[in-house]
């Protein structure tokens, strides 16, 4: 397929060869139509019955829809097709026939629900409106790993197989490793603090997290894509600046490099986000939620907050915002409590209207503090002794947080369900394919 060329390329006075599905065929009698689609756009091909060879007339026409063919003709101005283009075909060659019955029309014609979609996600893919989404997640990552590396970020990559879980509990993924138990790791948390206590001091990782939690819910998975950060030197209020700039620095990606991709998904106006994000503490989300009404109980402190909770601030603040200062005891052991006030951490996290995208923090340097922590949230020390001995050791001080990628995708397109996100989801009811 050396000499193919792409239908976006295809001028009329070229002799090309193009090569990829049937998207459609139209008889119209003594003239017939087929349209092929690659990844670059369309093409129409004209079959004209009376003056071109039978064979090639019966090839063109009878192949089924999203078969695989080439073609091989002369390109003609045509400003009746789609594309202003046409080709007469010199020769047709049918590289892999498909099935008559399809499980879903790549077309877009005809609908199919989330569940036929994800079942044959290679036919869904075809359509140019679900490539978007994968077009736009991929410009994201992009941009975030650029804004990483222009902030003197490495980017590492840490083990997914693990001994302990990260954060204890029963959300583990239990696997038998040589004999031994093991788990799924839950988050990349530890071994990216550890690396600050290296040389490296500012890391980044995108990767899979596995949590065998038993939502069932349109925004949660058991495997998801994340994308962590964590620096030494560096208090909470700088996190937030950088977890700020990343995603600034994604949307404005996206509105520079993703027209097509937006106009398919139907944004006329694809707004980026503007100005500081608003840096609330827990109390005042507390207070300014209550306020609101919208709730049946009202909030006290200490309370974690609901998906009521958390959609009635979204409203009333109207953006992107952060949430700071929690309690102590609803975060997890490796982040920092203040000086003045132990009942008060330095975690945040970043809100969406719509959800939260990202949980971070001040962490926890000093050894003696650390393993108070983890004896205060019912955690043995001695099962996270390779973390904790490298407290002992050096370390400075640090702080980071993480984005779940498919969250930050479902907010930015406003999609309904967090499995338009992911090319092959994993939940509780699928694991294949």
């Amino acid at each position: 397929m050396d000499e193919r060329t792409y239908t976006a390329d295809a001028e009329p006075g070229d002799h090309v060869t193009v090569a990829g599905w049937v998207h459609e065929v139209r008889d119209l009698g003594g003239i017939a139509f087929l349209i092929l689609r690659d990844k670059s756009g369309k093409i129409q091909v004209k079959f004209e019955k009376d003056e071109m060879d039978e064979d090639l007339v019966e090839t063109g026409l009878n192949v089924h829809r999203e078969s695989v063919i080439s073609v091989t003709g002369e390109v003609e101005a045509e400003d009746r097709a789609p594309t202003g283009v046409e080709m007469l075909p010199g020769s047709v060659e049918v590289l892999n026939e498909a099935d008559a019955e399809l499980p879903l029309d790549p077309s877009g014609k005809v609908d199919a629900d989330l569940s036929t979609r994800l079942d044959n996600r290679t036919l869904d893919l075809r359509k140019k409106e679900v490539q978007a989404i994968f077009e736009i997640r991929a410009e994201v990552l992009r941009a975030v790993r650029d804004y990483f590396r222009s902030i003197g970020s490495t980017e590492i990559n840490t083990p997914k197989i693990v001994a302990t879980g990260t954060e204890g509990g029963t959300e583990l993924f239990p696997i038998t490793y040589f004999g031994e138990e093991a788990f799924m790791n839950q988050s990349p948390q530890l071994f990216k603090q550890l690396m600050v206590g290296s040389g490296l001091e500012r890391v980044f990782e995108v990767g899979p997290i596995f949590r065998a939690e038993e939502h069932n819910t349109p925004r949660h998975l058991n495997e998801a894509t994340m994308i962590d950060f964590e620096s030494a030197f560096i208090d909470h209020e700088e996190a937030m600046d950088v977890c700020e700039g990343t995603l600034k620095a994604a949307y404005e990606a996206v509105a520079e490099n993703c027209t097509e991709e937006l106009d398919l998904l139907g944004y006329d106006d694809f707004e980026t986000p503007d100005g500081d994000f608003p840096r609330l503490t827990y109390e005042e989300a507390i207070e300014r939620i209550n306020a609101t009404g919208e709730l049946d109980e009202q909030l006290v402190y200490g309370d974690d907050l609901s998906t009521e909770a958390e959609r009635a601030l979204g409203d009333d603040v109207g953006g992107h915002y952060f949430i700071t200062d929690w309690p102590s005891e609803i975060k997890p052991f490796y982040i920092q409590d203040y000086e003045d006030d132990p009942t008060t951490s330095k975690g945040f996290d970043l809100m969406h209207p719509r959800m939260e995208l990202v949980s971070g923090g001040q962490r926890e340097h000093r050894y003696g503090a650390l393993v108070e922590g983890f004896e205060q949230q019912g955690l043995d020390p001695e099962q996270f002794d390779y973390y904790t001995k490298m407290f002992k050791y050096g370390m400075p001080p640090h702080a980071g947080w993480a984005y779940g990628v498919e969250r930050l995708i479902m907010t930015m397109l406003g999609l309904e369900n967090i499995r338009e996100a992911v090319l092959f989801p994993r939940d509780r009811q699928r694991l294949s394919p």
